[in-house]
């Protein structure tokens, strides 16, 4: 038996919250269409022009694609030509290892991934009204999840600094250009990098 047998999720309360997670899905898997489609895109695309528009510079590479979107690096670089014939991203060698190749959006590649910001409003809506006490302990409970779906290589958790525990706050206050400090890198962190998403992310608490 599984949680699509109706049988068993009377029985099983996880079988029950697996199944309407993946009803979850299914509803974004809609709105992304939704969105892309008439934009000339696919859904995968949209999501590689999100990644563009919110990673941190030095995981913008067909190798950080293909983590985020969980797809071989072959696949990765397959998007990246489509989106390079529509004129919406490019390749440009690192300035630090002119062997590395780094992904950035062009200006109508960043137009258009603004124009997509809200394609999860109407789910965020839909959450923002549930009782607070509700969304409190959904926000918990999914928090949780997909730490353990991570773990588990399902996911690749993408956060800006303020919330990791490698991120060290003004640690260098003589640096105006670079004020915070990474402890990942080791390294002090330019403000405008902190809200930015990074693979390297933990979390400062785990809840188990």
């Amino acid at each position: 038996m599984s949680a699509f047998d109706p049988r068993y999720r009377q029985e099983n309360r996880a079988g029950r919250t697996a199944v309407a997670l993946y009803r979850v899905s299914q509803a974004i898997g809609l709105m992304l269409r939704r969105a892309a489609e008439p934009r000339g895109l696919s859904p995968s695309q949209l999501q590689a022009l999100l990644f563009l528009a919110h990673a941190r510079h030095g995981v913008r590479t067909i190798g950080g694609l293909a983590d985020r979107l969980l797809c071989t690096p072959a696949t990765a670089s397959v998007l990246v030509d489509a989106l390079e014939r529509k004129g919406l991203a490019r390749r440009s060698p690192s300035p630090e290892d002119r062997r590395r190749i780094t992904l950035a959006l062009t200006d109508e590649g960043r137009e258009l991934a603004a124009g997509l910001e809200g394609v999860l409003d109407e789910l965020e809506a839909l959450v923002a009204g549930l009782d607070p006490h509700v969304q409190e302990e959904l926000h918990r409970g999914l928090q949780q999840l997909v730490r353990r779906l991570a773990e588990s290589g399902h996911v690749r958790i993408y956060e800006m600094c303020w919330n990791c525990g490698f991120f060290r706050p003004y640690a260098h206050p003589d640096r105006p250009d670079a004020p915070h400090h990474c402890a990942f890198m080791d390294a002090p962190l330019p403000e405008p990098h902190t809200y930015t998403e990074c693979p390297d992310f933990v979390p400062k608490e785990v809840d188990r």
